[in-house]
């Protein structure tokens, strides 16, 4: 993969995708035995962010510190993209400083043009569409946490299953050979053609549902996200509330798998409480303390969220390394 993009999941082999994943899992154990070595020294990379992150940031930011890169933060008002310069003419300028690019944003098509003309390694760190820094994280996360061959292991997402989030995890399922399922309201579900496409071109094993019952049995892992997520307007809470309650992940939830092994993973932030302004306002304007999650399930033994947040460090670091290094030791 050296000093290729990484800008969807649809676009990596199942073996490349596995290899990132063992490629994190050595960095990860290195790391926690003090003997990591540092394969990017005099890489330097720039992070655009048009949207704020803790741990798409955090996890680029100490990854390239770790492996002896340097970093420039720019956020969605400390540049001239698409505002003075063309999407275009910033990517040939930063192509020229620098090693590697980082985008986080909006539309799919603005990674995608930065890694056509800035001739270095562009990786995406969520756009509209897509989300696959967080599927290697779930992914390395679901290994660490079942010791079934994937073929056997069933992951269901519950919610707004046709975000980036759900579809990248739903492309990665299917390229992995995970069963997939996902607990949604038909205004919700992801497109039929793509399900089908997947079904046709991987032998995917995909049930897309608005019954609970269904899509939860015996699922490994129950995963959510964000009823509204970021970019979204605020006057949409209301339609979703209405149409997602249902589909909370609780105790009944977890209990309809009938797998007393099944575990709880969230991309977070997570509404599980009022301690944010947000959640406030929330529970101000429709009386909710709860909404994709309740407090009980987040904060029980099954809940592995904050090892995945961890994971999104290591497995971006090796998507850096694998990129960026040529040196024969990085191969996987």
């Amino acid at each position: 993969m050296y000093k290729r993009s990484f800008l969807d999941i649809s676009s990596l082999k199942r073996e490349e995708i596995d290899g990132l994943v063992r490629l994190a899992a050595r960095l990860k154990a290195e790391k926690k035995a003090g003997i990591e070595q540092q394969y990017l020294q005099g890489k330097n990379i720039v992070l655009l962010f048009a949207k704020d992150s803790t741990r798409t940031r955090c996890s680029f930011e100490v990854g390239a510190f770790d492996q002896g890169a340097r970093v420039t933060y720019i956020g969605s008002s400390g540049s001239q993209m698409g505002k003075k310069e063309s999407i275009e003419d910033t990517a040939r300028v930063l192509g020229r400083m620098y090693d590697g690019i980082e985008y986080r944003g909006y539309g799919q098509e603005i990674v995608e043009t930065l890694a056509e003309y800035s001739g270095v390694p562009v990786w995406n760190g969520l756009t509209n569409e897509s989300h696959p820094t967080q599927f290697l994280a779930d992914l390395l996360t679901i290994t660490e946490h079942s010791d079934k061959p994937l073929e056997q292991i069933k992951v269901c997402f519950a919610g707004t299953a046709d975000n980036n989030v759900a579809l990248s995890l739903m492309v990665g399922c299917a390229k992995m050979g995970i069963e997939y399922s996902a607990a949604a309201p038909a205004a919700y579900h992801p497109d039929a053609t793509l399900v089908e496409r997947l079904r046709r071109e991987n032998g995917a094993r995909i049930t897309i549902s608005e019954d609970v019952a269904t899509a939860v049995a015996g699922a490994d892992f129950i995963y959510t996200d964000v009823w509204v997520s970021m970019g979204e307007p605020t006057e949409v809470w209301a339609e979703r509330i209405e149409r997602l309650a249902p589909y909370q992940v609780n105790r009944r939830m977890m209990e309809l798998t009938g797998n007393p092994n099944c575990r709880f993973m969230h991309c977070l932030p997570a509404f599980h409480d009022l301690e944010t302004t947000v959640a406030q306002e929330i529970h101000r304007q429709f009386g909710l303390s709860e909404m994709e999650v309740s407090d009980e399930v987040f904060e029980s033994e099954a809940s592995i969220v904050f090892d995945e947040a961890e994971n999104r460090m290591h497995t971006i670091k090796a998507i850096m390394v694998a990129t960026l290094s040529e040196q024969p030791e990085t191969t996987f």
